[in-house]
Protein backbone atom coordinates (compact mmCIF):
# COMPACT_ATOMS: atom_id res chain seq x y z
CA UNK A 1 0.00 0.00 0.00
CA UNK A 2 1.23 3.55 -0.74
CA UNK A 3 1.70 6.52 1.50
CA UNK A 4 3.08 8.76 -1.26
CA UNK A 5 0.64 10.76 -3.35
CA UNK A 6 3.05 12.64 -5.62
CA UNK A 7 4.53 11.21 -8.79
CA UNK A 8 7.91 9.73 -7.92
CA UNK A 9 11.09 9.08 -9.78
CA UNK A 10 11.74 5.35 -9.67
CA UNK A 11 15.16 3.90 -10.12
CA UNK A 12 15.17 0.12 -10.56
CA UNK A 13 18.39 -1.39 -9.32
CA UNK A 14 19.83 -4.79 -10.08
CA UNK A 15 20.84 -6.47 -6.86
CA UNK A 16 23.96 -8.19 -8.07
CA UNK A 17 27.46 -8.42 -6.75
CA UNK A 18 28.91 -7.63 -10.15
CA UNK A 19 26.99 -4.38 -10.34
CA UNK A 20 28.25 -2.97 -7.07
CA UNK A 21 31.59 -4.67 -6.62
CA UNK A 22 30.80 -5.36 -2.98
CA UNK A 23 30.91 -8.32 -0.63
CA UNK A 24 28.09 -10.65 0.19
CA UNK A 25 27.34 -11.89 3.65
CA UNK A 26 28.18 -15.49 2.79
CA UNK A 27 31.67 -14.89 1.40
CA UNK A 28 33.76 -17.72 -0.02
CA UNK A 29 36.82 -19.77 0.88
CA UNK A 30 39.15 -17.28 -0.77
CA UNK A 31 37.87 -14.19 1.04
CA UNK A 32 37.82 -13.15 4.68
CA UNK A 33 34.45 -13.27 6.47
CA UNK A 34 32.53 -10.00 6.35
CA UNK A 35 32.62 -8.15 9.67
CA UNK A 36 30.19 -5.33 10.41
CA UNK A 37 31.55 -3.12 13.19
CA UNK A 38 29.18 -0.48 14.56
CA UNK A 39 30.47 3.03 15.20
CA UNK A 40 30.24 4.86 18.50
CA UNK A 41 26.66 5.73 19.49
CA UNK A 42 25.18 3.46 16.82
CA UNK A 43 22.45 0.99 17.78
CA UNK A 44 22.60 -2.70 17.08
CA UNK A 45 19.60 -4.11 15.25
CA UNK A 46 18.35 -5.60 18.51
CA UNK A 47 18.60 -2.23 20.26
CA UNK A 48 16.72 -0.65 17.36
CA UNK A 49 13.90 -3.19 17.66
CA UNK A 50 13.62 -2.53 21.40
CA UNK A 51 13.55 1.26 20.99
CA UNK A 52 10.18 2.94 21.55
CA UNK A 53 8.13 4.18 18.62
CA UNK A 54 8.57 7.96 18.17
CA UNK A 55 12.05 7.84 19.75
CA UNK A 56 15.20 9.00 17.98
CA UNK A 57 17.35 6.18 16.61
CA UNK A 58 20.79 6.03 15.00
CA UNK A 59 21.79 3.04 12.91
CA UNK A 60 24.38 2.01 10.35
CA UNK A 61 23.26 -0.10 7.43
CA UNK A 62 23.83 -0.82 3.77
CA UNK A 63 21.58 0.28 0.94
CA UNK A 64 19.98 -2.72 -0.74
CA UNK A 65 17.49 -0.96 -3.03
CA UNK A 66 15.97 2.46 -3.59
CA UNK A 67 12.23 2.93 -3.92
CA UNK A 68 11.85 6.61 -4.75
CA UNK A 69 13.21 10.12 -4.60
CA UNK A 70 11.02 13.22 -4.55
CA UNK A 71 11.51 16.77 -3.31
CA UNK A 72 14.86 15.95 -1.68
CA UNK A 73 13.49 12.95 0.19
CA UNK A 74 14.43 9.31 -0.41
CA UNK A 75 12.73 6.05 0.50
CA UNK A 76 14.91 2.95 0.51
CA UNK A 77 15.57 -0.52 1.85
CA UNK A 78 18.71 -0.99 3.95
CA UNK A 79 20.12 -3.94 5.83
CA UNK A 80 23.03 -5.18 7.92
CA UNK A 81 24.00 -8.71 8.91
CA UNK A 82 21.43 -8.77 11.73
CA UNK A 83 18.32 -7.29 10.15
CA UNK A 84 16.74 -4.62 7.99
CA UNK A 85 15.67 -0.98 8.21
CA UNK A 86 13.14 0.70 5.92
CA UNK A 87 13.93 4.40 5.50
CA UNK A 88 10.96 6.60 4.66
CA UNK A 89 11.35 10.21 3.52
CA UNK A 90 15.01 10.45 4.44
CA UNK A 91 16.47 13.86 3.63
CA UNK A 92 18.55 13.38 0.50
CA UNK A 93 19.68 15.59 -2.37
CA UNK A 94 19.33 14.28 -5.90
CA UNK A 95 23.13 14.27 -6.15
CA UNK A 96 23.47 12.08 -3.04
CA UNK A 97 20.63 9.82 -4.18
CA UNK A 98 22.67 8.90 -7.24
CA UNK A 99 25.58 7.92 -4.98
CA UNK A 100 23.49 5.40 -3.05
CA UNK A 101 24.27 2.35 -5.15
CA UNK A 102 23.55 -1.16 -3.79
CA UNK A 103 25.88 -2.00 -0.94
CA UNK A 104 26.67 1.59 0.08
CA UNK A 105 27.11 1.98 3.83
CA UNK A 106 25.25 4.85 5.50
CA UNK A 107 24.77 6.16 9.02
CA UNK A 108 21.19 7.26 9.64
CA UNK A 109 19.54 9.24 12.43
CA UNK A 110 15.77 9.56 12.42
CA UNK A 111 12.54 8.77 14.24
CA UNK A 112 11.38 5.21 14.70
CA UNK A 113 7.85 5.05 13.35
CA UNK A 114 5.10 2.49 12.80
CA UNK A 115 2.45 2.57 10.08
CA UNK A 116 -0.14 -0.21 9.96
CA UNK A 117 2.41 -2.69 11.22
CA UNK A 118 5.33 -1.46 9.13
CA UNK A 119 8.24 -0.38 11.37
CA UNK A 120 10.47 2.21 9.73
CA UNK A 121 12.80 5.13 10.24
CA UNK A 122 11.06 8.33 9.18
CA UNK A 123 12.31 11.85 8.44
CA UNK A 124 15.93 10.83 8.87
CA UNK A 125 19.26 12.25 7.78
CA UNK A 126 22.25 10.22 6.65
CA UNK A 127 25.93 10.32 5.86
CA UNK A 128 27.83 7.95 3.59
CA UNK A 129 30.52 5.84 5.25
CA UNK A 130 33.19 3.41 4.13
CA UNK A 131 32.00 -0.15 3.65
CA UNK A 132 29.99 -2.29 1.28
CA UNK A 133 27.58 -5.18 1.80
CA UNK A 134 24.89 -6.93 -0.24
CA UNK A 135 22.62 -9.17 1.83
CA UNK A 136 21.87 -12.62 0.43
CA UNK A 137 18.18 -13.47 0.06
CA UNK A 138 16.81 -15.24 3.11
CA UNK A 139 14.54 -18.15 2.14
CA UNK A 140 11.32 -17.32 4.02
CA UNK A 141 9.07 -19.86 2.29
CA UNK A 142 8.59 -22.04 5.35
CA UNK A 143 7.73 -19.00 7.52
CA UNK A 144 4.75 -17.84 5.47
CA UNK A 145 1.73 -17.82 7.74
CA UNK A 146 3.82 -18.05 10.92
CA UNK A 147 4.50 -15.50 13.65
CA UNK A 148 8.24 -15.83 13.00
CA UNK A 149 7.93 -14.21 9.58
CA UNK A 150 7.63 -10.72 11.09
CA UNK A 151 11.11 -11.09 12.62
CA UNK A 152 12.43 -10.67 9.06
CA UNK A 153 10.44 -7.53 8.28
CA UNK A 154 11.97 -5.44 5.46
CA UNK A 155 14.70 -8.02 4.75
CA UNK A 156 15.59 -9.19 1.26
CA UNK A 157 13.87 -12.57 1.08
CA UNK A 158 12.97 -15.35 -1.33
CA UNK A 159 9.93 -17.61 -1.66
CA UNK A 160 10.17 -20.83 -3.62
CA UNK A 161 7.80 -23.34 -5.18
CA UNK A 162 4.74 -21.07 -5.16
CA UNK A 163 1.60 -21.71 -7.22
CA UNK A 164 -0.15 -18.71 -8.76
CA UNK A 165 -3.72 -18.57 -7.44
CA UNK A 166 -6.89 -17.13 -8.93
CA UNK A 167 -6.98 -13.48 -7.86
CA UNK A 168 -10.58 -13.23 -9.05
CA UNK A 169 -12.59 -14.06 -12.17
CA UNK A 170 -9.80 -16.33 -13.35
CA UNK A 171 -7.21 -13.54 -13.34
CA UNK A 172 -3.65 -14.12 -12.13
CA UNK A 173 -3.12 -10.50 -11.02
CA UNK A 174 -4.89 -7.20 -10.37
CA UNK A 175 -3.85 -3.63 -11.12
CA UNK A 176 -4.20 -2.20 -7.58
CA UNK A 177 -5.50 -4.31 -4.72
CA UNK A 178 -9.11 -4.08 -5.92
CA UNK A 179 -8.38 -4.23 -9.67
CA UNK A 180 -9.32 -0.57 -10.02
CA UNK A 181 -6.09 0.45 -11.74
CA UNK A 182 -4.40 0.26 -15.10
CA UNK A 183 -0.93 -0.63 -16.36
CA UNK A 184 1.63 1.35 -14.39
CA UNK A 185 -0.15 0.94 -11.06
CA UNK A 186 0.84 -1.60 -8.41
CA UNK A 187 0.36 -5.27 -9.28
CA UNK A 188 -1.22 -7.64 -6.78
CA UNK A 189 -1.13 -11.40 -7.15
CA UNK A 190 -1.90 -14.35 -4.88
CA UNK A 191 0.14 -17.50 -4.40
CA UNK A 192 -0.42 -20.76 -2.55
CA UNK A 193 2.19 -22.86 -0.76
CA UNK A 194 2.12 -25.29 2.16
CA UNK A 195 -1.68 -25.12 2.28
CA UNK A 196 -1.92 -21.33 2.62
CA UNK A 197 -2.70 -18.45 0.26
CA UNK A 198 -0.70 -15.20 0.40
CA UNK A 199 -0.84 -11.85 -1.37
CA UNK A 200 2.28 -10.38 -3.01
CA UNK A 201 2.80 -6.95 -4.57
CA UNK A 202 4.93 -5.42 -7.27
CA UNK A 203 5.23 -1.87 -5.87
CA UNK A 204 5.31 0.39 -8.93
CA UNK A 205 7.53 2.97 -7.21
CA UNK A 206 10.10 0.23 -6.61
CA UNK A 207 9.67 -1.66 -9.90
CA UNK A 208 7.74 0.17 -12.60
CA UNK A 209 5.94 -1.15 -15.66
CA UNK A 210 9.12 -1.16 -17.74
CA UNK A 211 10.92 -3.63 -15.47
CA UNK A 212 11.33 -7.37 -15.96
CA UNK A 213 9.42 -8.31 -12.81
CA UNK A 214 6.42 -6.15 -13.70
CA UNK A 215 6.24 -7.70 -17.15
CA UNK A 216 6.72 -11.18 -15.69
CA UNK A 217 3.70 -10.78 -13.38
CA UNK A 218 1.61 -9.42 -16.24
CA UNK A 219 2.43 -12.66 -18.06
CA UNK A 220 1.49 -15.03 -15.23
CA UNK A 221 -1.27 -17.61 -15.56
CA UNK A 222 -3.26 -19.21 -12.77
CA UNK A 223 -1.53 -22.47 -11.89
CA UNK A 224 1.99 -21.37 -12.83
CA UNK A 225 4.76 -22.45 -10.44
CA UNK A 226 7.09 -19.60 -9.56
CA UNK A 227 9.97 -18.50 -7.33
CA UNK A 228 10.05 -14.92 -6.04
CA UNK A 229 12.51 -12.48 -4.47
CA UNK A 230 11.80 -9.15 -2.85
CA UNK A 231 11.60 -7.13 0.33
CA UNK A 232 9.39 -8.18 3.23
CA UNK A 233 7.36 -5.01 3.59
CA UNK A 234 4.53 -5.08 6.13
CA UNK A 235 1.03 -3.62 5.84
CA UNK A 236 -1.49 -5.06 8.28
CA UNK A 237 0.47 -8.26 7.85
CA UNK A 238 3.08 -9.49 5.39
CA UNK A 239 2.99 -7.55 2.11
CA UNK A 240 6.16 -8.59 0.24
CA UNK A 241 7.33 -6.13 -2.40
CA UNK A 242 8.51 -8.45 -5.15
CA UNK A 243 11.51 -7.54 -7.32
CA UNK A 244 11.99 -10.80 -9.24
CA UNK A 245 9.69 -13.59 -10.46
CA UNK A 246 10.94 -16.78 -12.09
CA UNK A 247 8.43 -19.08 -13.76
CA UNK A 248 9.45 -22.68 -13.30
Amino acid sequence: MKKLTAVTLTLAIALSLAACGGKTGSGDAASAPFEDVKGEGVMTHDEYLKAAVDSTVTIEAYVQDKQSWWENKATMYTQDQDGAYFLYDCACSEEDYKKLTPGTKIKVTGVKAEWNGEVEIADGTFEIEDGNYIAPAFDATSLLGSADLEKHQNEFVSFKGLTVADKGDGQAFFYNWDNSGTQGDDLYFDVTVNGGTYSFTVESYLRGSETDVYKAVEGLKVGDTIDCEGFLYWYEGANPHITKVTVK
